[in-house]
């Protein structure tokens, strides 16, 4: 994508009325396991949603979706194994998919875009473990024997 689009885009989540089953906003929290447990959350609950892809941004404050910046730097931040973070994420997702960081220059600050796709074939698991987005909680998914139905389905 261009630089206009992603602003556009990005605007364009920050309009949702509040975070949402493919949606996820942050400030600095780049915990590698919780972007591991989000990923996989985020992509199953897009295909339940029947959206092809789900977000999670980085400098984008929760409550009010103000841009606020961010440091997170996803091309350089290690995770286990002292691996580059998108190195380490397709690493430790099953089936691989094909999730892309972008760094943004907004007018109002700097943010970082995870595109994740919905999940398809299978759930999308985070070191073997199948997560879903319900409301703001990130739980297995095998916790909901009936949204993993749905989502095999």
């Amino acid at each position: 994508m261009n630089p206009a689009r992603d602003i556009a885009l990005i605007d364009q989540l920050r309009a949702e009325p509040a975070e949402a089953a493919w949606l996820e906003f942050k400030s600095e929290n780049t915990d590698p396991d919780m972007i591991g447990k989000r990923c996989s959350a985020l992509a199953n609950a897009a295909r339940m949603e029947g959206r092809d892809v789900a977000y999670m941004l980085w400098g984008i404050a929760d409550e009010t979706h103000a841009v606020t910046g961010t440091t997170f730097h996803p091309d350089t931040r290690k995770a286990g194994g002292n691996q580059v973070l998108p190195l380490w994420l397709a690493n430790s997702l099953t089936p691989s998919i094909a999730f892309s960081f972008r760094v943004v220059d907004h007018p109002d600050g700097r943010v970082v875009l995870l595109e994740i796709p919905a999940a398809t074939g299978a759930p999308v698991a985070f070191n073997g473990v199948p997560y879903i987005r319900i409301g703001s909680a990130t739980p297995k998914l095998t916790d909901y024997p009936d949204r993993y139905q749905r989502l095999i389905r």
